[in-house]
């Protein structure tokens, strides 16, 4: 049997036709009566193009040493790599919690109509 290399899988890093974005995803989770107010300011602050809330997940999670068990909206946030360290600071900056999920991914691909579409929303592309 012989394996798969990554040289040969499409669309992997190796791939010569492989191309990166800028756009990236960011999750953050946060009380649901906080969600619309936090997506909203940081969409109007140009520091995101967009948020999808799904308004009800289950987070289980250690906390102080001790399981904890809450009931948190999910926002996922589109925006450029070049402003995230902004968009962190300002979601520390917002929310209620001590120690808020703030983490990114990179967007491999997409349609480009559409992340032409969102790094032309945000209002400082350059983070500076």
């Amino acid at each position: 049997m012989q394996s798969l290399s990554t040289s040969a899988v499409p669309n992997s890093p190796q791939d010569k036709d492989f191309k990166m974005t800028e756009a990236i995803v960011v999750y953050v989770t946060c009380p649901p009566d906080d969600a619309d107010k936090l997506a909203e300011t940081l969409v109007q602050e140009g520091l995101v193009a967009c948020v999808n809330i799904v308004p009800s997940v289950r987070s289980v999670y250690m906390w102080q040493g001790s399981v904890a068990k809450d009931q948190e909206s999910l926002l996922v946030m589109k925006t450029s790599s070049a402003i995230y360290d902004r968009l962190e600071a300002r979601v520390k900056q917002l929310h209620s919690y001590e120690l808020p999920e703030v983490i990114a991914m990179s967007i491999e691909h997409g349609s480009q109509k559409y992340l032409d579409w969102l790094l032309g929303s945000l209002k400082d592309k350059t983070g500076k």
